[in-house]
């Protein structure tokens, strides 16, 4: 099971969210502790790169896996509805 640690922007962009977008993100947060390859990389040209996108409800999470320390740091959540 990956550790998730969230960066301080994406911190105050999920306070910012609605309630609905919380209870999306949350179910987010238990998959990527899972499955965190299962995102797409942001790079197309680089498919097994590290930072990946997850959409969620109304949003997006822009993350980074740390394989060797079984960590995924959460650096920006965008909601978009």
């Amino acid at each position: 099971m990956y550790c998730i640690v969230t960066y301080d922007q994406a911190e105050e962009q999920i306070a910012a969210m609605p309630v609905e977008g919380l209870l999306a993100y949350a179910q987010l947060l238990d998959v990527l502790q899972l499955t965190p390859w299962n995102g797409p990389s942001i790079n197309s040209n680089n498919p097994d790169g590290a930072v990946r996108q997850w959409p969620f409800g109304g949003g997006i999470a822009t993350y980074l896996i740390l394989e060797d320390e079984q960590r995924v740091d959460i650096i920006d959540v965008l909601w978009l509805d």
